[in-house]
């Protein structure tokens, strides 16, 4: 029981610690796509979404600036613990992820940006989507991770990029074993790219 304490505490801590890091980086608040943004935190054992803690109602922009609209809660996030629940799959160690707006220009850049860092890239084209799991609610997941992964030569790749599809918004994904970790990362690409453009 002390051990769980101890587990749940630091994954509230960390998730907390990188929260504060994104919403007081005013550049990453153009990366909040339409449908906003969720950062989520899976437990080392993860096994349903219930195991995954996410901002509940996601992150938004307020004022200007990035801005939680709930608490951190089990569950709270439904494509993003799914979709860390699926890339775990292929990579355990991967336990967090945040996913952002994206246009093609940007995911030129990310490329660029990627290669520079030693990060592995993935993109997929959600055009090339089975038919019969677009239909399916959460059908897509296991389809798109394991696209993304084949994409990047078989490994789990730093950023991915999906391109939109009808009533499908464009987004990314940085993905990390921390919160914190990628909360920093994102927040370093989104003042470099507000720097050049």
């Amino acid at each position: 029981m002390k051990n769980q304490r101890a587990v749940l505490i630091d994954l509230y801590g960390q998730m907390m610690i990188a929260l504060e890091t994104l919403e007081s980086c005013r550049e990453f608040s153009q990366f909040i796509p339409e449908v906003r943004t969720n950062m989520v935190y899976a437990l080392p054992d993860a096994q349903t979404r219930k195991d995954v803690l996410a901002i509940e109602g996601r992150i938004t922009v307020l004022a200007g600036m990035p801005y939680a609209a709930g608490r951190l809660r089990f569950g709270a996030s439904s494509h993003m613990a799914r979709l860390i629940l699926e890339i775990r799959k292929f990579d355990p160690s991967i336990r967090a992820g945040i996913d952002f707006a994206n246009t093609p220009h940007l995911s030129l850049w990310l490329d660029q940006y990627c290669r520079e860092k030693g990060w592995i890239f993935s993109s997929i084209n959600r055009a090339n989507e089975p038919i019969d799991l677009r239909e399916e609610e959460g059908a897509s997941m296991p389809w798109k991770v394991k696209e993304v992964v084949r994409a990047a030569g078989g490994k789990v790749p730093k950023i991915a990029y999906e391109t939109g599809a009808v009533g499908k918004e464009p987004v990314s994904v940085i993905l990390g074993n921390n919160p914190i970790d990628i909360s920093l990362e994102l927040c370093e690409i989104a003042r470099k790219y507000s720097a050049f453009f």
